[in-house]
């Protein structure tokens, strides 16, 4: 996924479904609260604002009322890790979104939800997007690069050297040698070196190396073929191996800032770093031992982490501890653009704690130039169905 990806994220890790991906901002102080507690409730619920003094335009609303409809599934059928709802909470909500004028939509959430503060309410949002990159159905000249489905021995086991006292909780990722020893599973160096080669099914061919490296730190994109065919591609699996964010490296190194010699933290800024210095930007990527292997995706929209398509503008990424998967969530920040109303719908392996949000800003060259800049602080609130509201005693201020 999630896809996500986001600025934290090039600094520390990758994530299932569309994964967040950008620029790299300082570090992030988010209190003790929304860093310790496990969940919204144990963070801390305060009533926020009536949604009337919400600034909700009508052409914002009709977009989060489409992304919310197509959550309503899964929001009446999984459990909520925050704490904030159950299940029934949202059947109403749910039941009257069906046959809801679009014209109405703003109402639609004034109606329906409460807005609620987690924890401090201080919120930090980056931005993620759908890439797009040359690539091919077939091998052939300037496209060499495989995209590899799952492998079938990717699998799940304990090392020889774990006791069984200590083999609690979910086995780690990795394969079976040739002796049957459980051992970790290929690296990126090793599956860049050939180790994956004729065993493992290829979907597509990339051009570009780098801009696949990009393309799987988001966990979705699209491969334009020379004939203009479009192949989507979302995250299946990664390869159980650790993550490094090559952005982190890079300021440790000294490489990120202003000045001669110095690159922009932006995903371009990195990027750029890498094209210029092409063998320390191989052994750069390297260092990040993460490799996700895809499927094959069919829809009008990559999906996130809730199993539903992803929306430009409509959906954001969030830590489902602190915001139910399907939720509308309210950003009141620093960028603009960022403003507004949007449904969780996705996760991200930086996107972590109470209040920290990663926007959707779809596909195209605007969407990669947004997302990669995208760094806003403000704040949060999370729309919560009325009856969660009343159970939780957190009438509008």
């Amino acid at each position: 996924m999630a896809l996500v990806l986001a600025p934290m994220l090039l600094l520390v890790a990758g994530c299932g479904g569309v994964i967040p991906q950008g620029s790299v901002p300082p570090p992030v102080s988010t209190g003790p609260a929304a860093t310790d507690a496990a969940n919204a409730v144990l963070a801390g619920i305060a009533a926020g604002p009536a949604f009337a003094a919400l600034s909700v335009n009508d052409a914002d609303a009709r977009g989060a009322l489409t992304s919310f409809i197509e959550s309503c599934p899964k929001l009446l059928a999984r459990d909520d890790a925050s704490g904030l709802t159950r299940r029934e909470d949202w059947r109403g909500a749910c039941d009257a979104a069906r046959g809801w004028q679009a014209g109405r939509a703003r109402e639609f959430f004034a109606q329906q939800f409460t807005p609620v503060q987690v924890g401090d309410g201080r919120a930090f949002a980056t931005g993620y997007f759908e890439p797009e990159i040359a690539g091919s159905r077939t091998r052939r000249a300037g496209y060499e690069v495989p995209v590899y489905a799952m492998p079938s021995d990717l699998v799940r086991g304990w090392p020889d050297d774990v006791p069984a006292a200590e083999r609690t909780g979910r086995a780690p990722l990795g394969r079976y040698d040739e002796r049957g020893r459980f051992v970790l599973y290929h690296d990126r160096a090793a599956i860049e070196d050939g180790a994956l080669a004729g065993r493992v099914p290829v979907i597509a061919w990339a051009a570009d190396p780098v801009e696949f490296f990009f393309l799987q730190i988001q966990g979705s994109g699209r491969l334009r073929t020379p004939e203009g065919a479009v192949i989507r591609i979302g995250y299946a699996g990664q390869n159980g191996r650790e993550y490094v964010g090559i952005g982190g490296v890079m300021r440790e190194r000294g490489l990120l800032g202003e000045g001669p010699g110095k690159y922009s933290g932006s995903m371009q800024g990195i990027m750029a770093y890498i094209r210029e210095n092409p063998r320390e930007g191989r052994d750069l990527m390297r260092l990040n031992k993460s490799w996700i292997f895809f499927t094959e995706l069919t829809g009008d929209g990559p999906l996130g982490a809730l199993g539903v398509p992803v929306r430009r503008e409509s959906s954001v990424a969030a830590d489902p501890a602190f915001v139910p998967l399907g939720a509308p969530v309210w950003l009141d920040l620093d960028r603009r653009e960022a403003n507004g109303l949007w449904i969780a719908q996705d996760t991200g392996g930086a996107i972590k704690g109470a209040n920290r949000f990663d926007t959707f800003w779809g596909a195209g060259e605007d969407a990669r130039r947004i997302a990669g800049g995208m760094s806003g602080r403000g704040r949060a609130y999370v729309l919560i169905p009325r009856a969660a509201a009343a159970r939780l005693g957190t009438n509008p201020r």
